[in-house]
């Protein structure tokens, strides 16, 4: 079992989960981060740390639809083990749904 970050995390990024993980399985994107299931070891301690609530454990169905992506974008995107800086709107985005269309696949920086 693993931790997954949905499209809540599009756009807001906020990144106290990064600080939290005890393996760094987080990897950045230009407006998302994801974690790499298969080195998450479901210890749950980035869960709670979400603000926008974007990070679900693999058996909730919010996951479905974003396992894969997080796999395949952690295999293109660089690691992050540090909090940045989210981004300047990040608390509009927060609460606002369907953003999947607004997922860039460009690499952030760490």
């Amino acid at each position: 079992m693993a931790y997954v970050v949905t499209e809540s995390c599009i756009k807001c990024k906020y990144m106290d989960c990064v600080e939290v993980c005890p393996v760094d399985c987080f990897y950045a994107g230009e407006n998302m981060l994801v974690i790499h299931p298969d080195e998450c070891i479901d210890c749950g301690v980035c869960e709670p740390e979400c603000p926008a609530e974007a990070i679900v454990p693999d058996s909730d169905a919010k996951a479905d639809a974003w396992i894969d992506q997080n796999r395949e974008l952690a295999a293109l995107w660089p690691n992050i083990t540090r909090k940045g800086t989210p981004p300047e709107d990040a608390d509009a985005w927060k609460d606002r749904p369907g953003k999947a269309a607004s997922l860039s696949r460009e690499p952030g920086t760490p």
